[in-house]
């Protein structure tokens, strides 16, 4: 049985008070015009802010941009079944690394770099193709997270988009992007690949955190 790690407290629903999962805090504000609800680690956490007010707590988690609540019941909450990856530059172009990361725990998978030159649609794309290659040869059934349309983009068309230049600095880098490249056009695979809706859930897990 799957641990419950979030509480989810609803201010104003059709019945108000802490609830441990998804569909029965979504049960209370469906339908339900100008609902108030947030999601919170622990239940002291949860209970704290079901006796305060709800404008204290709105809007307050780092990384979130407020939605109103129609837009956050049709994005509902993440599937942890998944993996998330991330890279980071710094410049454009600049030193560059990315990973892979259990969504839940965020527990890395994989890590790559730093390179001395690339840009972050590159690590992004990398990270994706990379995390596609992990999961099927695990024969695993879990959905990966991105946030980047570009990098999206670029895998579903197979080609890495970048404007960037081959030079010696950069080489090793320019070598990973073929491989990445050829791996997708000999490579069949089922896993779906989603974005990560940042304004809803925060930022992605495997976030460098260097914003």
């Amino acid at each position: 049985m799957a641990k419950k790690n979030k509480f989810y407290v609803v201010w104003k629903g059709k019945r108000p008070g802490i609830f441990e999962s998804w569909d029965d805090c979504k049960a209370q504000i469906e339908g339900f015009k100008g609902a108030q609800y947030k999601s919170f680690s622990t239940f002291a956490e949860a209970k704290k802010a079901f006796n305060g007010n709800y404008l204290e707590y709105k809007g307050k988690s780092k990384g979130k941009t407020e939605l109103s609540p129609e837009e956050l019941l049709r994005i509902g909450e993440p599937n942890l079944n998944s993996i998330a990856v991330d890279a980071a530059s710094s410049g454009n172009p600049g030193r560059m690394e990315y990973r892979g990361v259990d969504t839940k725990t965020k527990k890395v998978l994989f890590h790559q770099g730093p390179f001395p030159e690339g840009t972050s649609n590159i690590g992004e794309f990398l990270a994706l193709v990379h995390g596609l290659a992990f999961l099927k040869k695990q024969k695993s059934d879990r959905i990966i997270y991105s946030d980047s349309r570009i990098a999206i983009g670029w895998v579903r068309k197979g080609k890495c988009g970048t404007k960037l230049k081959k030079n010696q600095k950069n080489s090793v880098l320019f070598e990973l992007i073929a491989r990445a490249e050829d791996w997708l056009k000999k490579n069949r695979y089922n896993t779906p690949i989603v974005k990560w809706e940042t304004k809803a859930w925060g930022e992605i897990p495997a976030d460098f955190g260097r914003k």
